[in-house]
């Protein structure tokens, strides 16, 4: 167990990111997409859908979201969210993580009495999915951080990739080489957050 908790504790919000990975695009695609298939679903339903941006298209997706973002964004504070969206750029690149609700839309008219947990086992589906990706990138020292700029940038991206109908886009894994190490960690008091019972 000690080397799946060290898995855990590796994987850290990494915010000062760099272009400067070892790894080839290839790599990162073979390990993502082994990553994706072994990450469990309700019923098998392998909702999961993932689109790779790399140099002017991940670059392009954090033009757009400033685009986006800009006119929602009170003009004293834009220049910090600028700044923050230029740090995401200047990485390596931008998985996209999506559900696809055409499967779970099918999952809940043949099992209508879970149709109401199908959406949120999707959802528990996606964020399984996304952490799993996140702890197999930092165990080959590859920095990332997860934003949710959706749905603000939904419209955007399906139009500028062709994204499915029925792909809901869910977040957005920012990667690149770790030019800087994350904080120390605070944690709560066990207190808080565990009960017991014999």
């Amino acid at each position: 167990m000690t080397e799946f908790i060290q898995a855990l504790k590796k994987r850290r919000s990494i915010y000062s990111l760099g272009d400067n990975l070892p790894q080839s695009q290839e790599e990162i695609k073979a390990l993502v997409k082994e990553v994706v298939r072994e990450s469990p679903t309700s019923f098998n339903s392998q909702t999961q859908r993932v689109v790779f941006l790399f140099g002017d298209a991940h670059k392009k997706l954090w033009s757009m979201t400033e685009e986006a973002l800009k006119p929602l964004t009170p003009a004293e504070a834009f220049p910090n969210t600028q700044a923050k969206l230029q740090s995401f750029a200047a990485g390596t690149g931008t998985l996209l993580f999506f559900e696809d609700m055409d499967i779970v839309k099918n999952l809940q008219e043949q099992f209508e009495l879970y149709a109401d947990n199908f959406p949120v086992w999707s959802e528990q589906a996606s964020g399984l999915t996304q952490a799993n990706v996140w702890t197999a990138l930092a165990q080959k020292n590859i920095g990332a951080n997860l934003q949710h700029y959706n749905p603000v940038i939904d419209e955007a991206v399906a139009k500028e990739w062709s994204i499915p109908s029925s792909w809901k886009l869910r977040a957005q894994l920012v990667f690149g080489s770790i030019e800087a190490e994350a904080g120390e960690k605070e944690y709560m008091e066990d207190s808080a957050r565990f009960l017991e019972f014999n």
